[in-house]
């Protein structure tokens, strides 16, 4: 019988090795015709094959490098050679491919001995070496992105089985065995949505491909052909059973000792008891969401796409502090409950600098996601359309100033209630009252003026600047979505800055236009800066797999208007949280004792309430409005809440918002005074 078998086992390695040579050079014929079309679908694989380079997740961190979020299709984390245990590559050559080492890429011997077994009815073995195997899972979880073409990469045809020798012969001249091995672990699938060796072993075990044991990477090699059926988490005695094949095929091979293997035996699976992967996206980035999401759509506006982005295995480092963040929740949840109906509270914070403007921090009441009560909108970025009112009265006043027609300390008129404006008109050219919201003298200081607030002071104020310039101002301090195209109506349709320019709309200084609090924020951090403004980004690096930083496109800092009138406005806007200024309750309420440049606003309809302030080192601005399809007015309360007439103001909840999360994040730092004013803008020409 043994004699037999050796005449069976002789015959067929002839056998093979014809045939393997029909496989490899069918020249004629109908063999011909093959050839052509294995080597045209081994010409698209092999060129990216040999590259190394492998679908891989995107981690997203925040400043001190801890990951918030990740982007995949197939969570993959690359790792290089030095980074997988000498365990697990000795387990996966003992029971995959024991003549790895040997053989040139497809094994001549290792399919006779399948043949034989087979023909004996045995149990059925394959043939395929790990080179092999490494191409066939490449065209597989790589090259296929259809699910046709999926099929077509496990299909048991002749054409793909050539394929897969004529390249895993390639491969075997044109990379080590080593970076074979290390493709194939980092490429193959483990169960439970572990791609690769360095998922696998986090999902599992909660450790580094590096630090695999012996009787660890066993069980992961014995899961590569069946992740399903040897489960360690759902078929825990099927795993181990598979586990200890695999331990007692490194011991014959030499890999471990035998006493390596009765202790490796003898331990237990010690897997994790829901072996898992961290969640895809930002929604799995807790209170990080909204800033998660802005992340990606700057990336994206920088011109990375979405593909790029899950495969690409980036490491994109943010700026987002996690200290600010939970201080900043914290205030805001402390203001409106996320399950607050109709209202919503926001807010974002920029770090004021000469070359660029850092986003920090972003937050909302609301969760972020897509489930009932969650908001999938960037709510912290995107304008709201509702309106910040009388915060834009900043730019009324920084326009007069470039002007020079006045400076913080001269008295302005401040028309009675009622004032009817030449350039406060409807639609049809009918002048509209102007109305206050309290009594206030005929005369103010500019600086007085900010502080309380009278709508008719700078209406009249924005007759002499002229509107065009005060809508530039606000386009050129940080509110840059003004100036793009309008989204209802294409690429062409103009701009809310161009309508509000071209129609002369007095109205603008009142804050009517669709408004983000970043902006909001980033317009505090240009004053704070001298005057230069800077996009609002949120990035500190984008390194690729190699380690070598990726460029991503993004505006440079420019200088919006002179360090002299930013830093006067600055004085001007000193005395929101003193007695008599809009938001000098919420700075007693919540203890605010540092000088601060703040401006409060109020929507004609009490939809929306709007804070802005700025320190030397941070800026921020807080809106609360109804972000429902049918915004109602807001009522101040505890919570805040939709009423019939309306009574908030940005002097109340959003106000409060900002004073308790800067004060918090503030904490014991250095008070740092504002800059000096400028005398050139001190009173203009009077």
């Amino acid at each position: 019988m043994r004699r037999e078998r050796g005449r069976q086992l002789a015959a067929l390695v002839v056998v093979g090795g014809v045939l393997l040579a029909g496989i490899l050079f069918p020249v004629v014929g109908g063999g011909g015709i093959l050839a052509k079309q294995v080597a045209e679908s081994a010409t698209e694989t092999s060129g990216s094959i040999r590259s190394g380079i492998l679908p891989s997740a995107t981690v997203m961190t925040d400043s001190s490098g801890a990951p918030v979020a990740y982007f995949y299709d197939q969570y993959r984390i690359s790792v290089p050679s030095e980074r997988i245990s000498v365990a697990m590559k000795a387990a996966i050559v003992a029971i995959e491919d024991r003549r790895f080492f040997s053989h040139g890429g497809v094994d001549p011997v290792g399919v006779a001995r399948a043949l034989v077994n087979n023909s004996e009815g045995a149990s059925q073995q394959g043939a395929s070496t790990l080179t092999e195997q490494y191409v066939k899972n490449y065209d597989l979880y790589v090259t296929a992105r259809t699910e046709a073409e999926k099929q077509a990469a496990v299909a048991p045809n002749y054409a793909r089985k050539i394929k897969e020798a004529e390249l895993a012969v390639s491969l075997d001249h044109q990379l080590t065995k080593d970076q074979i091995l290390t493709g194939y672990l980092n490429l193959v699938y483990f169960g439970h949505g572990a791609y690769g060796v360095q998922a696998a072993a986090q999902a599992y075990f909660g450790v580094d491909a590096s630090a695999l044991t012996v009787p660890q990477a066993a069980l992961l090699a014995g899961m590569v052909q069946s992740p399903g059926p040897y489960d360690p988490a759902r078929h825990p005695d099927a795993a181990k059973g598979r586990r200890d094949i695999v331990i007692e095929q490194m011991r014959q091979a030499g890999s471990i000792d035998p006493a390596q293997a009765a202790r490796s035996t003898a331990s237990p699976l010690a897997v994790k008891p829901d072996p898992s992967v961290p969640g895809e996206g930002c929604t799995g980035a807790g209170d990080a969401g909204y800033f998660c999401d802005y992340v990606v759509r700057y990336l994206t506006e920088a011109g990375m796409s979405q593909q790029q982005l899950i495969d690409g295995g980036y490491t994109i480092r943010t700026t987002l502090d996690r200290r600010q963040l939970g201080s900043l929740k914290a205030a805001i949840d402390g203001q409106v409950p996320a399950d607050q109906p109709h209202v919503a509270d926001v807010m974002s914070i920029v770090a004021p600098g000469a070359t660029s403007h850092p986003v920090t921090a972003m937050a909302a009441n609301r969760t972020f996601g897509n489930a009932e009560g969650q908001s999938a909108y960037g709510l912290p970025y995107e304008p709201e359309n509702l309106g910040a009112g009388s915060v834009y009265k900043i730019f009324t006043a920084a326009t007069a100033l470039e002007q020079h027609d006045i400076g913080i300390d001269s008295i302005i008129p401040v028309p009675p209630d009622g004032y009817a404006s030449p350039i406060y008109r409807n639609g049809d050219g009918s002048s509209v009252p102007v109305g206050n919201a309290g009594k206030y003298p005929p005369q103010l200081s500019l600086t007085d003026a900010l502080a309380e607030s009278p709508n008719t002071a700078f209406v009249k104020l924005e007759e002499t600047t002229g509107i065009p310039p005060v809508v530039d101002m606000a386009v050129r301090l940080g509110l840059t979505s003004l100036a793009e195209s309008s989204s209802d109506g294409g690429d062409d349709s103009p701009s809310i800055a161009t309508t509000m320019k071209d129609q002369r709309l007095g109205s603008f200084t009142l804050g009517v236009t669709p408004t983000s609090a970043l902006e909001l924020a980033n317009v505090q951090a240009t004053l704070a800066s001298h005057g230069t403004w800077c996009p609002p980004a949120p990035l500190q690096s984008v390194t690729g797999q190699d380690g070598r930083p990726v460029p991503i496109t993004q505006a440079a800092c420019t200088q919006a208007v002179a360090p002299g009138i930013a830093d006067t406005l600055l004085t001007g806007m000193s005395k929101d949280d003193q007695p008599g200024g809009t938001s000098a309750a919420a700075a007693r309420t919540m203890d605010w004792t540092r000088p601060v440049a703040a401006k409060t606003g109020t929507t004609q309809e009490y939809k929306s309430a709007t804070f802005v302030g700025t320190t030397p080192t941070l800026a921020g601005a807080a809106i609360v409005f109804d972000d429902s399809s049918s915004p109602k007015p807001i009522c101040e309360g505890s919570p805040p809440h939709t009423c019939g007439g309306g009574n908030i103001y940005g002097g109340m909840a959003p106000a409060r918002t900002w004073y308790r999360a800067m004060g918090d994040i503030l904490g014991d730092s250095p008070v740092v005074p504002l800059p000096a004013p400028d005398p050139e803008y001190l009173t203009g020409r009077q």
